[in-house]
């Protein structure tokens, strides 16, 4: 359901907000080593996180990215609409572009409830919810 490079930017804002309470500012090249991703990559999407007022970033020699503790009670959906957009939770499961209900595919019904439950979840699991489960080494980023 969700891009590759939406999977990394929600992994890369769970990191930084678990690194938030060092007060610290952490490069691209930082992020995309923690998470495995192309440095490549995380340049592009940290540039639209930050576009999207997801996280911020700061110029300079002790530049870099961070969250503030607003930004951290956000909702998940915030990083999936600033990367993959909302239409995202109303695509079809086949990749059918008319899918719907008056012109359904074979999966219609079934993947429906699927997505909006996953919709639903987004909406409701903030940031700072992901990131302690980080923290307390109940979660991983990284197999």
């Amino acid at each position: 359901m969700l891009s590759l490079t939406c999977k990394a930017a929600i992994k890369a804002v769970i990191y930084l907000g678990a690194k938030s309470a060092d007060d610290k500012k952490y490069s691209i090249k930082e992020i995309a080593a923690y998470i495995n991703e192309n440095e490549h990559t995380v340049g592009k999407l940290l540039q639209k996180l930050v576009k999207a007022n997801v996280i911020n970033s700061s110029k300079g020699p002790t530049g870099g990215f961070y969250l503030t503790p607003e930004q951290q009670k956000q909702p998940i959906s915030n990083i999936v609409d600033a990367i993959d957009g909302e239409e995202v939770f109303g695509l079809c499961g086949l990749g059918l572009s008319k899918c719907s209900e008056a012109h359904p595919c074979p999966l219609h019904d079934d993947y429906k409830k699927i997505r909006d439950a996953f919709k639903s979840l987004c909406r409701q699991k903030k940031v700072s919810e992901l990131q302690d489960k980080y923290l307390a080494k109940m979660a991983f980023l990284k197999a």
